[in-house]
């Protein structure tokens, strides 16, 4: 090899590593949301039972015909067949690392004995002899029924819980048919989805968890704050989370439609707590907070089993 070939490499080699070097001292851009880190109750704890979780797909659905989905059973050690649980409902499959959490606060028994059902939205394979889908990138893809079964302020979701998926899960456990053992939760659409579910079905369920709620004009949300100051109060508990850094695109800003549903749920006096905080629209805040939530929402439910 003559001297410049040697040069050359030895050239090429160095700014490599050169680069390679400031790579790896580059700082990764910090977010708003590196603050929030779940804590012991959501990691296996050891002495702690572990629950169960399985999945099982609905493929039959009456009120979103067409539609085929995922849903996850969480079911706890201490569940006892026969004996009614407590009923937790979690829109876009399981979240908040719940499994965990509920192991280890069913454990110390600072909620109670509870089953878990984690649904997925409903997604819409092509017909017979419709051509095959592709998304933006050329993948085989399914049209998702997502926003408009969270999204849209009618009964059909709760109408859809309670005529098939509950009665589907009660085949095989004992669920609680009282709405104050009824919690419904969810993130973003989701959240929203959860508490139109409590709001048109008290009588079914009565407790909310909602994580950066889409509380906004996407399929007209952002008239709950009025519709909940021109209703009589109705027995809901809602924890509610927000981050000051949440989306702000055209269908409103999200930290602003949090916080005008929070005040209007607590100008009615709702039991009603909200943390805001300085997320973006993610789950980490709502995860970290998760377990916080549960104590606040479970607090004077019987936790003897």
């Amino acid at each position: 090899m003559n001297m410049k070939r040697t040069f050359a490499l030895l050239l090429a080699v160095a700014s490599t590593a050169l680069t390679q070097s400031h790579a790896a001292e580059t700082p990764k851009a910090s977010s708003p949301d590196d603050q929030y880190v779940p804590g012991p109750d959501s990691k296996e704890q050891p002495g702690v039972p572990k629950g169960t979780v399985t999945k099982h797909m609905w493929t039959n659905s009456v009120v979103f015909p067409g539609t085929v989905r995922e849903y996850s059973v969480y079911v706890p050690a201490q569940y006892k067949p026969g004996k009614a649980a407590a009923v937790f409902v979690c829109q876009d499959g399981v979240s908040y690392l719940a499994p965990t959490v509920f192991d280890n606060l069913i454990h110390r028994k600072e909620m109670p004995v509870t089953i878990g059902i984690f649904i997925k939205p409903g997604n819409k394979p092509p017909k017979d002899g419709e051509a095959p889908r592709k998304d933006g990138k050329g993948r085989p893809a399914t049209a998702s029924n997502r926003s408009f079964e969270y999204d849209s302020l009618g009964d059909a979701y709760s109408r859809f819980l309670l005529t098939e998926i509950l009665p589907e899960v009660a085949k095989s456990h004992t669920l609680t048919t009282n709405p104050e053992g009824r919690c419904i939760a969810g993130s973003s659409s989701g959240g929203i989805c959860a508490f139109t579910v409590c709001w048109k079905r008290p009588d079914a369920f009565r407790k909310c968890f909602t994580t950066v709620g889409s509380f906004t004009n996407i399929r007209g949300g952002n008239k709950y704050p009025e519709i909940v100051r021109s209703s009589a109060k109705k027995p809901i508990r809602m924890f509610q989370q927000d981050g000051a850094n949440d989306i702000v695109n055209q269908f409103g800003s999200w930290p602003e439609a949090n916080k005008a549903m929070a005040a209007a749920l607590q100008e009615k006096g709702y039991d009603h707590k909200f943390v805001f905080g300085e997320g973006v629209h993610s789950g980490k805040h709502g995860t970290a907070l998760f377990p916080e939530a549960m104590r606040w929402m479970w607090r004077d439910y019987p936790k003897e089993y």
